[in-house]
């Protein structure tokens, strides 16, 4: 791995202190337990994001009641002051209408990217130095790490590489990144939920959050009731010729690569290959027609590098889940944008999908990412 790894902050040893963001979940918990025993001054701090009704909470959710009193009871345990910040209307803004018109235009949203671009990142930067705090920690697991040639800071990936969080971090300014700590860089989650277990902290065999935090239980219908003052409107499905077959139900209730719930027969099993908010109308083809060669991607954060200049050659990643694939990243040029590029694969990558994340690697090191776009014909 390229860089050396992050020093402590200055200041840490003689009482510099230092916010955790307390999800009232096993890694944030373990965060700032870490963080008390190197001598940090730490301030545990918890987002209010969301009010989720009694009847819809989930085990596996961030934004119920019972993860502020569990992030209570945590910084109780160690000792160290809580806070709560009241970011419903910030949340509610930035990340619920964001999701809701992603779907109602078409577009396949990532909310937990948009939380930490919109939410986590600057905003709770911000907020913590009312705390006398000029560091800011989470649970995430990633690694910062120094860059030698350039004196820069970098994101990379963790030890930990099945929990490796890093995709959901590309929004990160270049410039927060010096008031920034990943306390979780060098620990497996097993040794997490031990290190919890020792401490006894009352998360520490607490599920992992999984899914949209805010989102009871199917997208669609909580999409739907947030449109009721302009309800999706049916429209065709088509096939690549404009050939008419069948009839959706609206936008929202589609995302490409779909292939469930369409009620349209044939002989050949189709899937959603595209969506078309001007027409109004849902493409429908093959397995084979999922496929593509490049795409664009806008809204480019360049987070552990400058922006580009001329084309590189990086991994790219079309969603968490995603492996990743080599490609060449090209910045556009008419008209001139560091914040757009065309990607273009090495080999053809399956259900490339406008609103999701594209985030671009080299090796280990996170070097940025954007908003995948529908591809120009």
């Amino acid at each position: 791995m390229r860089g050396t790894a992050r020093e402590q902050p200055s200041g840490a040893a003689t009482g510099g202190r230092v916010a955790v963001a307390m999800s009232g979940g096993v890694d944030s918990s373990v965060a700032a337990a870490l963080l008390v025993e190197q001598g940090y001054d730490v301030v545990g701090v918890h987002m209010k994001l969301h009010d989720v009704p009694d009847a819809e909470r989930r085990n596996k959710s961030c934004c119920s009641i019972d993860d502020a009193l569990d992030a209570r009871q945590v910084c109780a345990r160690l000792g160290i002051p809580f806070y709560v910040v009241d970011f419903i209307d910030l949340f509610r803004e930035r990340v619920i209408d964001y999701f809701v018109a992603s779907y109602r235009d078409g577009r396949t949203p990532n909310p937990c990217v948009m939380c930490n671009q919109a939410v986590k990142n600057a905003t709770l930067l911000e907020k913590i130095r009312e705390f006398g705090c000029a560091y800011l920690a989470t649970g995430h697991y990633a690694r910062l790490q120094r860059n030698p040639a350039t004196g820069q800071y970098e994101i990379v990936r963790p030890r930990d590489r099945r929990k490796d969080q890093t995709y959901f971090l590309f929004g990160t300014p270049r410039a927060e990144l010096p008031y920034l700590l990943y306390p979780l860089a060098d620990h497996e989650k097993t040794a997490t939920r031990a290190i919890a277990q020792r401490h006894n902290l009352i998360t520490w065999d607490k599920p992992d959050s999984q899914d949209v935090c805010f989102v009871p239980r199917d997208y669609r219908d909580f999409v739907e009731k947030r449109l009721e003052w302009k309800p999706p409107l049916p429209g065709e499905f088509v096939d690549r010729s404009g050939r008419v077959l069948g009839t959706h139900r609206g936008l929202p209730f589609y995302t490409v690569g779909q292939r469930r719930g369409l009620g349209v027969n044939g002989e050949q099993p189709r899937y959603v290959v595209a969506l078309l908010p001007e027409s109004n109308r849902i493409v429908l083809g093959s397995e084979e027609e999922l496929y593509a060669s490049s795409m664009d991607v806008s809204r480019v954060n360049w987070v552990s590098r400058a922006p580009l200049t001329a084309p590189i050659e990086a991994e790219v990643k079309i969603r968490y889940a995603h492996a990743g694939t080599r490609a060449r990243i090209i910045p556009q040029a008419d008209p001139p944008d560091t914040s757009a590029v065309r990607v273009e694969f090495a080999e053809p990558v399956r259900a490339i999908t406008p609103g999701q994340a594209a985030v671009f690697y080299d090796g280990d090191v996170l070097l940025g990412g954007g908003w995948i776009e529908p591809l120009r014909t």
